[in-house]
């Protein structure tokens, strides 16, 4: 009902003629997307990349950060000075640092592509967010299945290989999927630094059409994918819940 009132409202809004031809306009988008969509093929590039330096970089960042004694305390003020410097800043200031200020350096064997850069920024920012998710999933093992392992005989890294990583890997692959949710959606703010994605072909279109028919097309792009991994991240949370309550009843 919500929806519907709200549809009428603008359907009968004075303006909406002119933002239908401007942002709903057939012939612009028939026009546009499929050159968005081929552009838009750089935006998941970018994010598959990223994904996977940030799975493996975060996990050892909460390890360090979850190493226990006072021998360890200076590597894990360096994991703890990390997370909160790239938590801190927001992320297209990270993407435009690097994505303009590293190529100026012109180091040797260093690539100077603007997508590489932009890479590496959504890495940064991102494992500094995954390697929380990480912590909580490893401080969520209850300490008697370190001491069950280290009477089994298990060192602690193979406690903490074996044992813990496992079931804290397990418990928080929901999260884990929604932070990289947002990881696809921030691959647009590549188009920042020159990168001919999906959104900065938008601009192109919108510029030499004088339409916003593109940035609707982008949209729709981008909630294609976000809807369905956030569609497997719910099924993923019931079917954990589920296990929970069928454990609770034995």
């Amino acid at each position: 009902m919500v929806f519907t009132a709200l549809a009428l409202v603008v359907v009968n809004s004075p303006g909406w003629p002119e933002v239908r031809r401007s942002f709903l306009n057939v012939d612009v988008f028939r026009e546009s997307f499929p050159e968005i969509a081929r552009r838009f093929l750089l935006n998941v590039q970018a994010f598959l990349l990223a994904e996977v330096f940030i799975l493996v970089f975060a996990l050892f960042i909460a390890v360090l950060r979850s190493l226990p004694g006072a021998v360890f305390f200076p590597i894990r003020a360096l994991a703890v000075a990390y997370t909160d410097l790239f938590r801190g800043i927001p992320t297209v200031l990270v993407i435009y640092i690097l994505g303009f200020g590293a190529p100026a350096l012109q180091l040797q064997g260093v690539p100077d592509s603007p997508f590489f850069w932009g890479v590496v920024a959504l890495v940064l920012v991102y494992s500094a967010y995954v390697a929380e998710v990480y912590r909580a999933g490893i401080e969520s093992v209850h300490p008697s299945q370190v001491a069950s392992a280290r009477s089994l005989g298990l060192s602690r890294w193979k406690a903490l290989r074996f044992v813990v990583l496992p079931q804290a890997v397990r418990r928080v692959i929901p999260p884990l999927l929604n932070d990289f949710i947002g990881l696809q959606k921030d691959s647009a703010l590549l188009a920042l630094i020159g990168v001919l994605e999906a959104f900065r072909r938008s601009q192109v279109d919108t510029a030499g059409a004088f339409n916003f028919t593109p940035y609707v097309a982008t949209a729709l792009l981008f909630v294609a994918i976000t809807i369905p991994l956030a569609r497997v991240t719910d099924w993923l949370v019931a079917r954990e819940r589920g296990r929970y309550q069928a454990e609770g009843t034995l």
